[in-house]
């Protein structure tokens, strides 16, 4: 199968300008990613198989920062696609980070979560994001101060906070945002959000000059 998204102009770009795809490689086995990819996918290619295989991001391990974070997102979708070798349709790397705002907090100072999704099929590259949502100070002001996991600081106080001990990390069932909403938003609905904005591009290619592509990662 030929890699990369065909372009399709005119009305019916919106829905088959992904119909041909077949196979998708996410840059992470974390299992809330890969639902999420397999949500966005699913309505405009719901023959399309989707796989997650663990790829080294080269960011720090608590991204700080829009360029950083974005950053991640795209070396996980680059080789995503190279792992997914000749046969794969689409790479898609997700990566969360740290924002900080002045705007707000009590200090003057708040901390926003904020998830990138990035898609590419070798020729056209494409982010999106998800929307934003503050985490506790008590464990986002050690995240950005030491660039320490934000999710094991945050299951620490949810822990001591909350008397809830999880079976396993939060970042693998439904995530923070899930917890602090209850279940209602649970961490793979958030990141198909910001998934179903990085395909915008591949949607409407008439409208999307392609380009992007990391040639010194896909050379690597």
């Amino acid at each position: 199968m030929t890699r990369g998204v065909s372009p399709v102009t005119g009305t019916q770009a919106n829905l088959s300008a992904l119909a041909g795809v077949r196979c998708v490689w996410v840059g992470s086995a974390n299992r809330p990613k890969i639902e999420a990819v397999r949500a966005a996918i699913d309505p405009f290619a719901a023959d399309a198989r989707v796989e997650g295989c663990a790829v080294p991001s080269d960011v720090s391990e608590q991204p700080v920062g829009l360029l950083e974070i974005v950053r991640g997102a795209r070396n996980r979708a680059e080789r995503a696609l190279l792992a997914g070798g000749p046969g794969c349709d689409l790479g898609v790397g997700i990566e969360d980070g740290l924002l900080e705002l002045a705007e707000f907090g009590a200090r003057g100072l708040a901390s926003f979560n904020v998830g990138c999704a990035a898609v590419t099929d070798g020729r056209r590259t494409s982010v999106g994001f998800s929307s934003a949502f503050a985490y506790p100070p008590r464990c986002s002001d050690r995240a950005i101060r030491e660039r320490a996991p934000i999710g094991e600081l945050f299951d620490a106080l949810w822990a001591e906070a909350k008397g809830e001990r999880p079976p396993g990390p939060s970042a693998r069932t439904s995530g923070n945002i899930g917890k602090l909403t209850h279940g209602v938003l649970p961490r793979s609905d958030y990141a198909r959000h910001a998934v179903l904005c990085a395909l915008v591009s591949f949607l409407h290619p008439d409208l999307y000059p392609e380009g992007g592509a990391l040639e010194s990662v896909r050379s690597a």
